[in-house]
C-alpha cells in the first residue's frame, strides 16, 4: 500500500467532552473532525471500538466485531426521533475531566433501553428496514454476540466459563430454548449494535468528506470472556471447562523483571489454517468497514509469541513459539487485497519479525519519547528513520511528552535539548515539530501532547489493572492558537495535502 506524506492526532472517542459522562460519536466528534481538517491534518487515530469488558479497556472487549454502545450519541438518537427529550431529561452530574464508568454505564444503557422501547413502539418503517438489513448482513458475528450478551445479562454478567454447562458448551436444544425465552433481550442487544454501526457510518462518511482518514486498531489477541472465544472454542487453547491452558504476554525485560502476563487465550493457529484463516478474514473486513487504515497491534506475535502456562502468576516461565508467519498474510492479502496495515512493531524485535514486516512493506512505528536514551544510533531518533515509518511523539501506553520530560533524568533531558536545538520550555511542541519534519510517511501525536498535558492526562498505565482509559478533554481545549500551530507545521513540512 502506497501512502502519502500525512499527519494526524490520536484521540479516542471516549475522551471527547460532552454532557453524558463519556465522549460519544455525536456533535462533539464532528466538531473534532472540523478542527482536525481546518488544521491541515488528515489522520484521526482511535483505539479499538469494541464493547469494553474487564477494566473498561478497549483491548479487552466482549467481541472483536461489535461496537461499544457507550459511544452512541443521545443527541443523534434525538435527531432521528429514536429518543424523546423526556427520555434524557434527568441528566446526572458527571465529572468533566474523566469517565466515571461505574455511573456512566447504567446511565447510558438506560438511555439505549428507552430508545429501543420507543423504536419497537413506533416501528419507523425506513429505520426498521435498515435494522433488518443490518441483522442479515452482520449475521456471521451478530447472532453469536447478541446471544452471548443476553446469556451474560441473564446470569448477572459473570464470565461464560461460569455459566451452566449446557450454555457454556452451546448445547443445541438449550441454546434454542434460550433464544426463544429471551428473544427480546437478544433483540435489544442487536438494536444497540445497529445504532452504533449506523451512527459510526455517518461519522466516518463525514470524516472522509473532510479528507480525514481514520486509523483503527486490531489487537492481535482477544479477551477470554468474549463471544469470539465462547462461539469458536476450537480456535483457542482451552481445556474442557473453557479455561485457557496457555495465555499471552511478553517476557521479562529491563522495564519488567517478571514480564507482562496479559492472560489472553492463545490461538490454535493450525485450526485457523484449516479453514484458510476465515475468522481473521472476517475480522479484517469488519474493522475496515469502520476505519480506513489498520494498526496491527503486537505485530511481532505473528512471527513468534510468548506462550505462558495459564496456571502461572508471572510471565517468567513462558517460551517463544512460532506464529503463523507469511502463510497467514499471504492468505489474508490474496483474498482481501493490498490492505492498509501499519505494523505495531515495538518491544523485543528479532530478525524474523523484521523480515515478515518488510516482506509486505508494512510501515513500522517509531516513538520519540524513546529516542533520547543511549546515543545517536538510537533507532527512534529521526535521523535514523526511513520513509516507511510512522512516527508518534508517544502512544496511549506511554507518558505524555511533558510527563516524560518531567520524569526522566537530566542526562536524557539534556540529550533531547541538544538534539532538538531547543531549550525544553515548549518540549511537547519541540517533539511534534521533530516528528512532523522527519521523513516518516505519517506523523501522529496524541491529543495530550498537542495540549501540553502532563501524566495526569495519561490514558493508560499498562502495569496498572484499574484507573485507566478515563481521561477526557476539556471542552475549551481545541482553541485557535493550537489549531494555528498545527496548521503551520503541516504547511512547513509538507504534510497538508494539496487540494
Amino acid at each position: 500500500m502506497k501512502y502519502k506524506r500525512l499527519s494526524g492526532v490520536l484521540l479516542h472517542p471516549t475522551s471527547f467532552p460532552g454532557p453524558y459522562g463519556i465522549g460519544d460519536i455525536g456533535p462533539g466528534a464532528r466538531y473534532w473532525i472540523d478542527f482536525l481538517s481546518s488544521s491541515g491534518s488528515t489522520l484521526w487515530q482511535v483505539l479499538p471500538l469494541g464493547p469494553t469488558g474487564y477494566g473498561d479497556s478497549p483491548y479487552q472487549c466482549f467481541s472483536a466485531f461489535a461496537g461499544n454502545p457507550l459511544l452512541i450519541s443521545p443527541i443523534e438518537l434525538l435527531n432521528d426521533d429514536l429518543l424523546h427529550p423526556n427520555d434524557i431529561i434527568e441528566k446526572q452530574t458527571f465529572p468533566t475531566e474523566r469517565v466515571d464508568y461505574g455511573n456512566v454505564i447504567p446511565y447510558k444503557l438506560g438511555i439505549l433501553d428507552r430508545s429501543f422501547i420507543r423504536f419497537k413502539k413506533r416501528n419507523p418503517k425506513e429505520i426498521a428496514n435498515e435494522f433488518e438489513t443490518f441483522k442479515e448482513h452482520e449475521k456471521h458475528w451478530l447472532d453469536d454476540f447478541t446471544l452471548f450478551m443476553a446469556i451474560k445479562e441473564v446470569h448477572g454478567g459473570v464470565s461464560w466459563v461460569n455459566w451452566p454447562s449446557k450454555l457454556r458448551s452451546r448445547h443445541p436444544v438449550t441454546i434454542k430454548d434460550f433464544r426463544k425465552k429471551h428473544a427480546s433481550t437478544i433483540e435489544r442487544h442487536a438494536y444497540r449494535q445497529f445504532i452504533f454501526y449506523r451512527q459510526w457510518r455517518k461519522l466516518k462518511n463525514y470524516a472522509n468528506s473532510k479528507n480525514i482518514k481514520i486509523i483503527g486498531d486490531i489487537p492481535i489477541f482477544v479477551a477470554h470472556d468474549s463471544a469470539d472465544v465462547w462461539s469458536h472454542p476450537n480456535l483457542f487453547f482451552l481445556d474442557k471447562t473453557g479455561n485457557p491452558t496457555v495465555v499471552a504476554g511478553v517476557p521479562p525485560d529491563y522495564f519488567s523483571p517478571t514480564g507482562q502476563l496479559w492472560g489472553n487465550p492463545l490461538y490454535r493457529w493450525k485450526e485457523h489454517a484449516k479453514n484458510e484463516y476465515s475468522w481473521w478474514k472476517q475480522r479484517f473486513s469488519a474493522v475496515l468497514k469502520l476505519v480506513d487504515i489498520v494498526r496491527l497491534d503486537h505485530f511481532r506475535g505473528f512471527a513468534g509469541y510468548w506462550e505462558i502456562p495459564a496456571s502461572d502468576n508471572t510471565a517468567m516461565n513462558g517460551k517463544w513459539v512460532p506464529g503463523p508467519g507469511a502463510e497467514f498474510f499471504d492468505k489474508i492479502l490474496y483474498e482481501l487485497g493490498d490492505l492498509p496495515i501499519l505494523a505495531e512493531d515495538l518491544g523485543e524485535i528479532t530478525p524474523d519479525v523484521i523480515e515478515l514486516r518488510d516482506r509486505y512493506h508494512f510501515p513500522s512505528m517509531k516513538i520519540l519519547v524513546f529516542a533520547f536514551t543511549g546515543d545517536s544510533s538510537n533507532k527512534f531518533l529521526p535521523h535514523n528513520y526511513t520513509q516507511n515509518n510512522v512516527v508518534y511523539t508517544g502512544t496511549h501506553d506511554n507518558d505524555t511528552v511533558l510527563g516524560w520530560y518531567q520524569r526522566v533524568d537530566e542526562k536524557e533531558r539534556d540529550f533531547a535539548r541538544r538534539y532538538l536545538a531547543r531549550d525544553g520550555n515548549d518540549i511537547n511542541w519541540d517533539l511534534i515539530r521533530a516528528a512532523w519534519s522527519s521523513v516518516a510517511i505519517f506523523a501522529i501525536a496524541p491529543i495530550q501532547d498537542l495540549l501540553g498535558l502532563d501524566n495526569s492526562a495519561r490514558m493508560n498505565y499498562p502495569s496498572s489493572p484499574s484507573g485507566n482509559w478515563t481521561w477526557r478533554m476539556n471542552p475549551e481545549a481545541l482553541n485557535e492558537p493550537t489549531r494555528k500551530k498545527l496548521a503551520e507545521l503541516n504547511i512547513l513540512y509538507g504534510r497538508k495535502p494539496i487540494s
